[in-house]
């Protein structure tokens, strides 16, 4: 493969630059008819998960394509299914630069982005412009500056918006860069978010004449009581998933290395095992009423196969493709397939 060539130098530009650059010569490529040559050569693996037929297990997660500017390159891929945003009401800069950091010693990354964005419009524009038909997830969010008391404003107008163009929307109330969003993973406070974007979703079903899923959107960073508390709520509430996990607030392993006190999400290696345990338990709790969706450290195929064998149904991968390029997609379906025969 030839991203082990071009890693180097991807690494020696600054972050954002180089997923500029990446996306510039992923286009280039899609245009050629070439980007198919860099994807996953796997077989596909059918999964059927949250009523959705999946051609095989292994996912783009949120945050690549904030605003699905790349869908149909990105499809190029081999992914079974690709998820954008994280989008809000209304567009939003983001935190101010630099907010993204490699660190390559532990294999991680740490993101403070803010939920950077081009807003509702200009995703939805994007979509109606793609020619992809696979499963899309679109990932929904509140606007920097909504109170939080005025939260759930923001995720009915989003799940209103994307409603029709989305084949299942993730809430993301998980996100560690923007003020007091993890405080809707409470339980009051998530029960009148969850109670709310149901009824929503109830009406748009019945508006559209098509039922479109939603999953939730969880952190790593959650005791064992609040899980439980969070897997029961997903139940009485009839949600149709839960993607664990987002990125950890946790620095343990890498206090010591460049970068590796920086504000923000770490994802890659260093949250693997703490979203593995959120995905045991999780399983445990939820008694296969409500499907997983594993998501985070996951550099290698043996890793997205501990997530299924953990009880996820679908994996994700984001922080991988950064160090590990379009071969962990493959990968991880090859490893997913020998597990489960």
């Amino acid at each position: 493969m030839l991203y082990p060539l071009l890693r180097p130098l991807l690494f020696a530009l600054e972050p954002e630059t180089a997923h500029k650059f990446t996306f510039a010569g992923l286009e280039a490529l899609h245009a050629l008819g070439f980007a198919r040559v860099i994807g996953s050569r796997e077989e596909d693996l059918p999964v059927s998960c949250m009523g959705l037929n999946f051609p095989n297990p292994v996912g783009l997660g949120a945050g690549l394509d904030k605003n699905g500017e790349h869908i149909d390159a990105l499809a190029d891929l081999g992914f079974g299914f690709i998820e954008i945003g994280t989008v809000t009401p209304r567009p939003q800069p983001g935190n101010p630069q630099p907010r993204l950091f490699r660190l390559p010693a532990a294999e991680g990354i740490i993101n403070r982005m803010g939920f950077n964005n081009g807003g509702l419009d200009a995703l939805v524009k994007n979509v109606e412009s793609a020619q992809y038909r696979g499963i899309l997830g679109i990932n929904i969010g509140k606007n920097f500056d909504t109170p939080i008391e005025q939260a759930n404003d923001d995720y009915l107008r989003c799940l209103t918006r994307v409603y029709p163009y989305a084949s299942y929307v993730t809430v993301n109330i998980s996100s560690p860069n923007t003020k007091n969003l993890r405080q809707l993973q409470q339980s009051d406070e998530l029960e009148r978010l969850l109670a709310a974007l149901k009824e929503e979703q109830t009406r748009l079903a019945g508006e559209h004449g098509r039922y479109v899923p939603m999953a939730l959107k969880i952190a790593p960073d959650l005791e064992s009581e609040q899980i439980s508390e969070i897997a029961r709520l997903l139940i009485e509430y009839r949600f149709d998933g839960v993607i664990a996990t987002n990125t950890t607030l946790s620095r343990v392993g890498v206090e010591h290395i460049q970068h590796g006190k920086e504000t923000g999400g770490l994802s890659g290696t260093p949250v693997r095992a703490k979203s593995l345990t959120v995905v045991r338990a999780l399983a445990q709790a939820l008694g296969g009423q409500v499907p997983i969706i594993g998501v985070g450290g996951i550099l290698e195929g043996q890793h997205a196969a501990e997530k299924i064998e953990a009880g996820a149904s679908l994996v994700q991968v984001y922080s991988g493709l950064i160090y590990r390029g379009t071969a962990l997609i493959g990968e991880s379906v090859h490893a997913i397939r020998e597990l489960q025969r």
